[in-house]
């Protein structure tokens, strides 16, 4: 690792836990990616129902309200210990399901069931494997660190859709989960081999050798009050929650409906619609990743945000899937492009003691998701998926512009700390 220098795309490998840690955040990004794309085009096609698709798909965020308490939990114990429990149980949720679909048993019941238990778990993967990151890299490497982090998320819904349609597709359901299952399973011996006692669960230790430990729930109201009280990390709460109550559903839970219903394609073309938008992602999180830093960085939050709606305004309008997967190239860079500097910006202003915390609360902003994708349902039955997703969009702008008003001396200014490099 010598070799790689300090300026370098990928001094962040020079990190050895940095080295683990990214392999098997990939594992489990793959296997999120398979099985949400696997699971949900079993539900549309067993239910004939989107109402049934969009409450699938809020059931994988029913833990985001439990996204603060992870974060206690990371600050007091370590956040990659959590995080190791965590994967063990997607690897134990996952291997049940595949032993059902072996069986010949499952049904979109049991579907729905381990889609619960998994969404108790799953939204607070991202917060603790970005305070990883924020743990082990120095200040100036964590643009570039989290720009090559969330390529495992891009390249996973690349892979993962073309590699779990084609899966079900040519070997069934119970392959390709046994797929999921091992990914899953990889993740884990990966997390747990990177090792290391995280600083911030030091800290923990010490304040309860001094005798000042304060129960868990005293923490949480400590971390809720930081937020509230620092201008910036509120103002990016609310954006992160308007994002994900208006522009995620489009441009995540409800793609398998317009490939089945719009386009009238089946599991490969929902594919090929999931990869463009997680390529134009990539292309993002490696146009940052190479600038290790940027300046503007809330300025870049608010405007690629603006460029996430309006792209997804544009692909709401389209009748052919070969445009509709060019739009969302577009889509996924902005969103990949408003997404990493967001987290970069919460990870560097906020304190260490309270870094955990901080993530565990922006996990609750992914709440957003399921009022958005259960109102979405009955709009688009009753209006259809152009003017529902317009309504969206118009609503998503409206309410950036605003945020960014309301909180304009910390987001806009040219000298605000979110601002410089």
């Amino acid at each position: 690792m010598s070799a790689i220098s300090q300026g370098s795309t990928l001094a962040p490998f020079r990190v050895r836990s940095f080295r683990f840690q990214w392999p098997a955040d990939m594992a489990t990004s793959w296997a999120f990616e398979m099985e949400s794309l696997i699971l949900g085009w079993y539900v549309l096609v067993e239910t004939h129902s989107v109402t049934m698709l969009a409450v699938f798909a809020s059931l994988q965020f029913t833990g985001t309200l439990l996204g603060p308490m992870f974060g206690v939990i990371g600050d007091r114990t370590g956040y990659r210990n959590l995080l190791c429990a965590m994967r063990a149980v997607y690897a134990t949720l996952a291997t049940m399901l595949m032993i059902l679909t072996f069986a010949g048993v499952v049904t979109p019941v049991y579907v729905f069931v381990i889609a619960a238990l998994t969404g108790l778990v799953r939204p607070s993967d991202i917060g603790m494997r970005a305070a990883v990151v924020g743990d082990i890299m120095p200040g100036a490497q964590l643009m570039a660190a989290m720009g090559i982090q969330r390529t495992t998320q891009d390249t996973a819904r690349i892979a993962g859709a073309l590699t779990g349609a084609g899966l079900v597709a040519l070997l069934g359901m119970g392959p390709a989960y046994a797929v999921v299952a091992s990914l899953y399973a990889a993740s884990l011996l990966l997390t747990w081999k990177a090792g290391g006692t995280q600083a911030a669960s030091q800290a923990h230790v010490a304040k309860v050798s001094a005798g000042e430990r304060a129960s868990p729930w005293r923490e949480l109201k400590a971390g809720l009050a930081y937020v509230r009280d620092t201008p910036l990390l509120l103002a990016v709460m609310c954006l992160a929650f308007l994002l994900n109550l208006t522009a995620f559903p489009l441009l995540n839970g409800l793609l398998p409906y317009v490939a089945k219903e719009i386009y009238r394609g089946n599991q490969t073309v929902l594919g090929y619609m999931v990869a463009g938008a997680a390529f134009g992602a990539l292309l993002g999180s490696l146009t940052l990743s190479r600038s290790g830093g940027v300046s503007h960085a809330a300025r870049i939050v608010i405007i690629f945000s603006v460029v996430w709606y309006s792209m997804m305004l544009v692909f709401s309008q389209l009748q052919t899937p070969a445009a509709g997967i060019a739009v969302l190239m577009f889509a996924g860079f902005a969103q990949s492009m408003s997404q990493v500097p967001m987290a970069a910006m919460l990870l560097r202003n906020a304190d260490a003691q309270f870094r955990g915390r901080v993530m565990g609360i922006r996990m609750l902003a992914i709440n957003g998701n399921i009022p958005g994708l259960l109102v979405s349902g009955p709009l688009i039955a009753s209006c259809g998926y152009p003017a529902t997703a317009a309504l969206y969009c118009a609503i998503g702008i409206a309410f950036t512009v605003l945020i960014t008003l309301r909180w304009r001396r910390v987001l806009w200014r040219r000298d605000a700390p979110a601002n410089k490099r």
